[in-house]
């Protein structure tokens, strides 16, 4: 950190800061940082709820960092003197409520500093509740009216008043997930501002067993000692430790592996060495089971330390089956506990459970039952986020009956689907499939629904088909649509159009399919999320590129390469089949053209572009596929329309992204209806209705990844998303836009338009913003070609020319406030140095929190709605050509959802209330 630097952050912390103002404050390096939950009532009853440590030192946000909770490494004095000092801080501000404050504590010394309180819910206090099993949420709520902690009840005990401080017979272990490579040149430093986009939460009697849960929990393909793959030279080693990653964790084994001494592990990472000291008896283990082999005893030490079956497996050359065979016939099984708050202090009866191997009997018996295990989505992720969540849930709440149990296996803090009070059992458990066969063993339910929890549950599916009944759409029709050969294969033989593919099994097969269909073309991988490894290839060093990525990421399942279709409209549809009957919920037509992935993609109910006879050749092909692949539950299907033929591209065996939002648009509620099918229900044929237009928007977060290019493509980078509705498209988009934090620029603002060969695109909505108010900034040639065109602009300088007035004096200055790039794809000499620049001007937009639009589609969207929104209908020339985002008529007297009649004359289905 220098002068420099300094005043750069200070200048991005200024354009953020809603009041203008920065703190500047003493750096901490390398104290421990610890969390404490507080909860006061107004009679001044205070207590203690929970007490988090971070096992990563000041210098790593907590949302970063791997917290544990209870702390591990305070002696009694530490752990009092910050409890009172938690006390009086809450007294002295006078909340009545919740509170989390923040401490960092010298670990040279009894020296401590408050670095943080905040009054309200947070993060931090949904792990707590979790963790502990006390409901802060609910219990700060009643305070908020009255209520004081005497006189409310612990709801897991039943016996015992919220003013009992939780006790804990078991450590959790909670872990961040970063999905860096999802971005273009981002890097994966961490630090002081977090990054990470989901995180899990691992129960055990050890931390060694909670750790190795936690980091299998993240679904990574990677489990805490698998370090092998990593870079080897003490340099690297050190540096890592040093200057902290993503993989900082890994990178911490390694260096013990490597036989750094835990000394110097702790001094170049500020890591206490009491958790690395148990990091090394993990080691030791390995070491242990590499020699002993399979030995009774060794395997149950291992169990208890959190080894999986798979990684115990690897390291003597066995199956994970030949393991759990082997632990079975030895009676080395896990046992079930319950989350009590009171470490069994107290009789309780509560369903929040776990499971470990520390232990020698279950707390809970399993009667004879009707019973049914809802697979959760696990860690949020790029591409699995709240959504799915939503569908666990909603599934989960219409399969319960007075005569059903229905359990919940998930490991994600953050969810609804993770309250213990919603269902009738909670596993907070790993989403493996030896931990879910491990619950089926002892619950012995009916089936398991795998089809809510997005990719996570669905590639469980073949696994545990072997062991247990798999509820809905078979395991085997799952595989045809996951797997991209199988399902090219099916489409032919329907007779449905698709792009034009071949299954590939080395780069030259690639090569060969690429040079006789032409370039671009599409590499996709099989059972992926969220478009991982997916890329458009445009010449053969690209191909050569993604070709290698793809297999790295699918490599048990084939990678299929298509022809990429420039120019055409997306359309989804979400649905739910019997088996027979097909229900369409909706049509769903994405603003920007195919070559933005879904989960990007700017979405609007109804379709806007698309003709009536595409539409009805769209229907009829969903009902093939839905048919032939004999659906039971809930399905997606995205197709490609252009010149008025229409391409199936993809095929989910599972609930959607969208949804959630297709449900609470058509009032219709798809797991309802999923809910029935999977149970073997009929379900009526027909399609969802809607009043206006709802438009769903993606909201990213470029600004907090340092160097990542804000731009997007097939691959998904969007971290959270927003749905709005209106009268029109553009009522609906513009509400989107501003609920997604998207400063919509008003009359008067500058606008910068920096394009490339699509320039020509654009000119006419530029001159409906110049028309309009707005002031024009463009580069030279852009600038040149508005002249030409008569439309008034102010040119600025390149980044590289270092010119006044320069492009990014104005962004830095926040003059512009909004910037339309769109990427070049040019084949001039300069080509490289106009792509730094294009990527300069992005990047500096994104930290100053200036919008940037760099789809082609969505500009023009964008522009018609600014210009509508105020106030001015001025429209392009009719020459040019039509926008397929302008408003289509709406009828004259639109009826409610429960008036109009869908496809085949069919009314909505009535539903419960969405949740």
């Amino acid at each position: 950190m220098d002068e420099a630097k300094l005043k750069e952050t200070a200048r991005r912390g200024l354009a953020y800061s809603r009041i203008r103002q920065i703190l500047v404050e003493e750096y901490l390096d390398k104290w421990k940082e610890v969390e404490y939950e507080v909860m006061r009532d107004q009679d001044d009853n205070c207590t203690i709820v929970c007490n988090m440590e971070n096992l990563d030192p000041m210098g790593i946000h907590t949302g970063d960092s791997i917290v544990v909770a209870p702390s591990q490494t305070l002696t009694n004095r530490e752990f009092n003197n910050l409890r009172s000092t938690a006390q009086r801080v809450i007294r002295a501000l006078g909340i009545i409520g919740e509170c989390n404050i923040q401490f960092a504590l010298d670990p040279q010394s009894e020296d401590f500093r408050v670095i943080e309180v905040n009054s309200r819910l947070s993060r931090s206090s949904a792990l707590a509740s979790k963790a502990t099993g006390y409901p802060i949420a609910y219990i700060a709520a009643k305070i908020s009216i009255g209520y004081t902690l005497p006189e409310l009840t612990n709801r897991i005990t039943g016996v015992t008043s919220a003013c009992f401080e939780p006790s804990l017979d078991y450590i959790v272990v909670k872990a961040p997930r970063w999905d860096f490579q999802k971005f273009r040149n981002a890097s994966k430093g961490i630090g002081t501002q977090m990054k990470s986009v989901g995180e899990v939460m691992a129960i055990g009697r050890c931390f060694e067993e909670a750790l190795q849960k936690a980091i299998r929990m993240l679904d990574q393909a990677r489990e805490l000692t698998d370090v092998r793959d990593l870079g080897r030279s003490p340099d690297r080693i050190r540096k890592e430790l040093s200057e902290p990653t993503d993989q900082r964790i890994f990178y911490t084994v390694k260096a013990l592996k490597s036989g750094f001494s835990i000394e110097e592990v702790s001094k170049l990472s500020g890591i206490d060495p009491w958790f690395l000291d148990k990091i090394r008896n993990i080691l030791l283990m390995e070491d242990r089971i590499t020699n002993e082999r399979l030995i009774a005893d060794t395997i149950r030490d291992a169990k208890i330390l959190g080894f999986s079956d798979a990684r115990i497996a690897r390291l003597i050359g066995k199956t994970a089956d030949n393991i759990r065979e082997f632990r079975k016939s030895k009676g080395i099984v896990p046992f079930t506990k319950q989350i009590d708050t009171l470490a069994a202090e107290w009789p309780t009866n509560t369903n929040y459970l776990y499971m470990t191997y520390g232990g020698n009997e279950d707390d809970l018996t399993y009667p004879e039952k009707d019973r049914i295990v809802v697979l959760g989505s696990g860690c949020y992720r790029i591409g699995s986020s709240v959504e799915f969540d939503w569908c666990c849930v909603n599934m989960a709440l219409a399969l319960k009956s007075p005569t059903r149990e229905v359990i919940m296996i998930n490991c994600n803090p953050e969810t609804v689907s993770t309250d213990f009070d919603v269902l009738d059992k909670l596993y907070f458990e790993e989403l493996t499939e030896e931990r879910v066969l491990d619950i089926i063993d002892k619950e012995r339910p009916a089936g398991v629904v795998v089809s809510v929890g997005g990719q996570t549950a669905n590639n469980l599916t073949v696994g545990l088909a072997k062991h247990a009944r798999i509820l809905g759409t078979s395991s085997t029709s799952i595989d045809t649509a996951e797997d991209r050969s199988k399902f090219g294969q099916l489409l032919d033989k329907l007779g449905v159009q698709q792009p034009e593919w071949s299954r590939v099994e080395n780069l030259g097969d690639a090569k060969k399919f690429a040079q006789r269909i032409g370039y671009p073309v599409l590499i996709r991988p099989s059972y992926v999320l969220s478009g991982a490894a997916m890329n458009v290839a445009f010449d053969k060093g690209q191909l050569t590129e993604y070709i290698e990525q793809a297999a790295k990421i699918s490599r048990d399942y084939p990678v299929v390469i298509s022809k990429f279709l420039s120019g055409a409209r997306e359309v989804e549809v979400d649905g739910v089949c019997d088996g027979t009957n097909v229900f369409i919920g909706a049509l769903v037509e994405h603003v920007e053209n195919a070559g933005v992935h879904s989960g990007d993609a700017t979405m609007s109910i109804p379709t806007l572009s698309i003709g009536e006879a595409a539409k009805q050749r769209i229907l009829r092909y969903s009902e093939m596929i839905a048919q032939n692949l004999l659906i039971k539950g809930p399905f997606n299907i995205q197709f490609l329309v252009k010149n008025g033929e229409v391409q199936v591209i993809e095929c989910n065996l599972r609930a959607s992204r969208s949804m959630p939002f297709v449900s609470k648009m058509t009032g219709t509620n798809l797991m309802d209806l999923a809910a029935i099918a999977i149970m073997g229900g009929t379900i009526e044929a027909g399609e969802g209705t809607s009043t206006g237009f709802g438009v769903k928007a993606p909201q990213f977060s470029f600004t907090r990844l340092d160097n990542a290019d804000p731009i997007t493509g097939v691959e998904m980078v969007s971290t959270g998303e927003v749905a709005c509705f209106g009268k029109t498209f553009q009522d609906a988009f513009i509400n989107a836009l501003i609920a997604s934090n998207f400063y919509v620029p008003r009359k008067g603002d500058a606008v910068l338009i920096s394009m490339g060969e699509t320039r020509k695109g654009i000119i006419p909505y530029a001159r409906m913003l110049a028309e309009n108010g707005y002031r024009i900034y463009a580069t030279r040639h852009t600038a040149e070609e508005l002249a030409e065109r008569g439309i008034e602009s102010t040119t600025l300088y390149k980044v590289r020319e270092r010119k006044k007035p320069n492009i990014l004096d104005y962004l830095t200055s926040r003059e512009i406030k909004l910037v339309i790039n769109i990427p070049s794809h040019e084949k001039e000499p300069e080509s490289r140095l106009i792509l730094r620049d294009e990527y300069v001007i992005r990047r500096k937009a994104a930290e100053f929190g200036i919008p940037v639009v760099t789809n082609l589609e969505l500009a023009r969207a964008l522009v018609r709605a600014l210009v509508n929104y105020n106030g001015n209908t001025a429209h392009p020339a009719s020459s040019d050509a039509r926008d397929p985002t302008s408003d289509p008529p709406l009828p004259s007297s639109p009826k409610t959802v429960h008036e109009t009649e869908g496809r085949n004359g069919l009314k909505s289905i009535p539903v419960t209330p969405v949740v």
